[in-house]
């Protein structure tokens, strides 16, 4: 199976989410480390990431030491995802990275991470033992801000 990596439609849009990424347990195998890191989407220039979510909808089998960074940043892509323990979610997780844990005192505000002037690949990168995975599916939903849409 491979990633499926896209925007959405503009129907789908509509609802929570901008872009999606699905990971199967294979996927995860091929992607695992810094070295095959994926780029599941792209902030546009004038943009920021508002949501990252993370759903384990088929539960990691084979191993229990699989983390999960998503971000910008290829050597650390830790800005909305950061270390997260996957396979040991007991519920989705959202906006743990750094850029977002920085702002935790801002109760009640909007707030928004990777804010760029150009367009920048959003990131995600697999870690711990992959090879012993045989099931399980991961979907991270990112809901990026594109102001850009409004230019003429």
């Amino acid at each position: 199976m491979s990633i499926a990596n896209s925007p959405l439609s503009i129907n789908e849009k509509t609802g929570d989410f901008t872009h999606v990424a699905v990971f199967d347990y294979t996927d995860i195998q091929d992607n695992a480390t810094d070295a095959n890191q994926a780029v599941i989407a792209t902030i546009p220039a004038g943009g920021a990431v508002e949501l990252c979510y993370v759903y384990e909808d088929v539960a990691l089998a084979g191993t229990s030491d699989i983390t999960l960074d998503v971000g910008t940043t290829t050597g650390d892509p830790d800005e909305f995802i950061d270390a997260l323990d996957v396979d040991g979610l007991s519920a989705p997780a959202y906006n743990t990275g750094d850029a977002f844990t920085t702002a935790e005192g801002e109760a009640n505000k909007l707030i928004l991470a990777g804010a760029t002037s150009t367009a920048t690949d959003i990131v995600a990168e697999w870690n711990g033992t992959v090879a012993n995975l045989t099931a399980g599916r991961v979907i991270i939903g990112l809901r990026i801000l594109n102001p850009g849409r409004f230019t003429k």
